[in-house]
């Protein structure tokens, strides 16, 4: 049976072609447009959406995707997103918390230029046409699919700066794999709340913490206009304590903060008791969430506070 699949381009190192230097740069003409593919299994939908490297991809290009998908509910089989991979993990993590039709979703991109020696791109766009045409994929979430590995949204990340096999889930693994023939799933995605924003606002840094870590930056942010703050604390979920009690004195002054472990592996959690511990923070309104990233944790709370989330609804979502 034909399957009809929208593929949406939005810029990266697949849509890039490199100079004789080596500089990778934007094409105004998308080469992912002169792919010439025989596919009797497929009708494809293609659309620049737009076309922009990875580092430029905002909030508001992420709600754009969003929207695109949206309006074509009961249009199309699957839908694929081409991205950067700097931050694709991240437009990957945010479509998969709002409202999307029920139809694999995957995002996939290049770790070499469409004109580079060995360049991935076509063949991880030939493996994300497979997926998102396959029935298997239903039900999964948003996916990412890069080097013949399928990925959970909510758990990828890339892991190095340039080899093809970047794209890695620590603690669970991938989802799935790529087969010669078919595309073999493992694990299954997990239940989860879902938004439908109109809107995405707000103001959210980033902190990772360090050994002697004090108060310095995070006292800065006691009297800026910030909506939120993520903490990439040390090991299972710690603070020096200097950098903890300021952090207490943010939380308890009404800011939201979140804690994620800076470590690559593993779950944050209140386990020590001591001055600056896990079980310190908690007990005084820092929110510990599971297995996200930095990266993830502070969309997670950005959208959150742009559903109107508050008080222990939004403890309860972020904690989840």
């Amino acid at each position: 049976m034909t399957k009809k699949i929208l593929v949406l381009h939005t810029g990266g190192t697949i849509s890039m072609t490199a100079d004789e230097l080596g500089h990778v740069n934007s094409s105004v003409d998308n080469p992912m447009n002169h792919v010439a593919l025989e596919l009797t299994d497929y009708v494809i939908t293609s659309m620049d959406l737009f076309n922009v490297p990875s580092p430029h991809i905002t909030e508001q290009h992420m709600l754009k995707l969003y929207q695109t998908i949206k309006t074509t509910s009961g249009q199309y089989d699957g839908v694929i997103i081409t991205h950067g991979t700097d931050t694709l993990e991240e437009t990957a993590y945010f479509l998969d918390t709002l409202t999307l039709p029920n139809i694999p979703i995957v995002l996939t991109g290049a770790m070499r230029s469409a004109n580079e020696l060995g360049s991935d791109g076509i063949y991880n766009y030939l493996s994300a046409l497979r997926v998102a045409g396959n029935q298997k994929a239903r039900d999964k979430g948003v996916l990412v699919v890069m080097n013949d590995d399928i990925h959970a949204a909510k758990y990828v990340t890339k892991t190095h700066t340039t080899n093809v096999s970047t794209f890695q889930t620590p603690t669970h693994g991938p989802l799935g794999i790529i087969m010669k023939h078919d595309i073999l799933f493992f694990q299954s995605a997990e239940a989860r709340v879902r938004f439908d924003l109109e809107t995405i606002k707000g103001t959210i840094p980033i902190i990772k913490a360090y050994a002697g870590m004090g108060d310095g930056i995070l006292s800065l942010l006691r009297d800026s206009h910030i909506d939120g703050l993520v903490i990439e604390a040390l090991g299972a979920g710690n603070l020096p304590p200097e950098a903890a009690k300021t952090l207490i004195k943010l939380a308890q002054d009404g800011l939201p903060v979140v804690l994620v472990s800076r470590c690559f592996n593993g779950i944050a959690e209140p386990v020590y008791a001591y001055q600056g511990g896990g079980v310190d923070l908690a007990a005084n309104g820092i929110m510990f969430v599971k297995e996200l990233n930095g990266q993830k944790a502070r969309l997670k709370l950005l959208i959150a506070l742009s559903a109107g989330l508050t008080g222990q609804e939004l403890k309860d979502y972020i904690e989840g």
